[in-house]
């Protein structure tokens, strides 16, 4: 690893530095692949996947808000057979040595199955990661994150249906995060991905209407740090399992307090939007950050510190 220091080891991920962009926000490496060197991530997590492709929401489909993002992407994707069939090969023939993170989105348990055992396809796929934020059409449209029972057997047979590690990225939308987190455990996840965007409102004072075109959207950027970094350590407190912290990173010092929070490594997500070189950036201004304030190496700070 280029730089030891820096290296970060989880279930499936060997990586050399803890930052990659989160799900959503690099769609599939190609547009960031214009504009620096993918190698240089710790490691890349494609798109949300389902099964047919998407056309997503209604536009507009973005709004800048005070402190972050809205979105409603409504999980536009090509589809899990275009993502196997082409965009992971593209993947791992330009940049054959970069651990790549699948994610899978579903309406039932038997479609994120399908999803998982396809994309275990993909020779370059090294992880998967639940997005457990969709509606599950089955109990009438209530995301599968809220419900424990829901996460536990979902988890359990996803995990019985894919060759590497799943992780379950858990929605801030809910009482009790650590009930989930929890449900997600007993499942056999291999780790957490925390937090998802908070469902949140824009209006446009000319239209009087909202600014997205679907209404509510998610809520991303440095406004939902604060509530990040609670949920992550909460969960720190009874659970053992490697946390990917994601919610409002822009900087060397952000990823810091994610970690000493617990996370083990962090997504970079509304800062893309802003600037698509904010990872490269971030990777680069760690070892000044972490020289200031005395850590020698990242292991040192992984875990909950107080």
């Amino acid at each position: 690893m280029a730089n030891n220091r820096l290296a970060v080891k989880l279930p499936g991920l060997e990586l050399k530095n803890p930052v990659m962009p989160a799900s959503g926000t690099c769609w599939y490496g190609q547009e960031f692949a214009q504009n620096f060197d993918l190698n240089v991530l710790g490691s890349l997590v494609i798109k949300s996947t389902t099964i047919q492709p998407r056309d997503g929401n209604p536009k507009p489909r973005t709004t800048e808000t005070t402190g972050g993002w809205l979105n409603s992407n409504g999980l536009q994707n090509v589809g899990v057979d275009q993502v196997v069939g082409a965009k992971l090969p593209w993947l791992a023939t330009n940049f054959p040595q970069l651990p790549v993170i699948g994610s899978a989105a579903g309406f039932s348990i038997e479609e994120y199955v399908t999803i998982v055992q396809k994309l275990n396809h993909a020779p370059n796929i090294n992880a998967i990661e639940l997005n457990v934020s969709c509606p599950n059409v089955a109990h009438g449209g209530l995301a599968f994150g809220t419900d424990p029972q829901t996460v536990e057997e979902l988890t359990k047979q996803c995990v019985a249906a894919s060759q590497v590690p799943l992780y379950v990225k858990l929605t801030p939308n809910i009482t009790d995060i650590v009930e989930i987190a929890l449900a997600a455990q007993r499942g056999g996840a291999a780790g957490l991905t925390m937090i998802n965007t908070l469902t949140g409102l824009s209006i446009d004072l000319n239209t009087r209407k909202p600014a997205l075109g679907n209404g509510t959207g998610g809520l991303s950027g440095p406004a939902i740090k604060p509530m990040a970094l609670a949920m992550i350590h909460k969960v720190r407190q009874v659970s053992e399992l490697p946390i990917i912290g994601v919610g409002g990173i822009s900087s060397a010092e952000d990823v810091l307090e994610m970690m000493m929070a617990g996370a083990n490594a962090v997504q970079v997500g509304a800062a893309n939007y802003h600037d698509p070189l904010s990872c490269p950036k971030i990777i680069a201004q760690l070892p000044t950050v972490m020289d200031f304030y005395g850590i020698d190496n990242l292991a040192q700070i992984q875990g909950a510190q107080f």
